[in-house]
């Protein structure tokens, strides 16, 4: 078998394969963790893994229908990923009463802050971009 064939054949079983990509996903973490260590980066490796993965994106190093089907599937379960986070409240039973409103209303409003930031930004963008485009006709 040409090693041109076995890329291909491999290619395809990535992109047939969820649990591989799970696998690859959880790779990029991994190397993601490594990195942001190894660099004593303020940075979870996560955020560094994510940055990995886009990096290997947009230089078309993976395809996105190599990730594809092991991201929806994270996206599908991510409610497991959350037991944790629900479970370290019950344990904390203060975030239940005055102080629990208080992290939820800064949550919300900094939730809130950033969607107005951002849609200002795309505004702001769009608009720019038709300007520049109709001087440019």
């Amino acid at each position: 078998m040409s090693a041109r064939r076995f890329r291909i054949s491999f290619r395809h079983f990535v992109h047939r394969s969820r649990l591989t990509q799970i696998g690859l996903i959880f790779v990029l973490w991994l190397v993601g963790t490594q990195i942001a260590q190894a660099l004593h980066l303020p940075l979870p490796g996560g955020i560094v893994g994510m940055l990995l993965a886009l990096t290997l994106l947009l230089t078309r190093g993976v395809s996105l229908f190599s990730i594809k089907r092991g991201a929806d599937w994270f996206l599908a379960e991510m409610l497991l990923f959350f037991v944790p986070a629900v479970l370290g409240v019950l344990d904390h039973r203060e975030f239940l009463g005055l102080l629990g409103l208080k992290i939820l209303a800064i949550i919300l409003l900094s939730t809130v802050a950033v969607m107005a930031a951002t849609a200002l930004t795309v505004d702001l963008i769009f608009r720019w971009s038709e300007k520049h485009e109709r001087l440019a006709a």
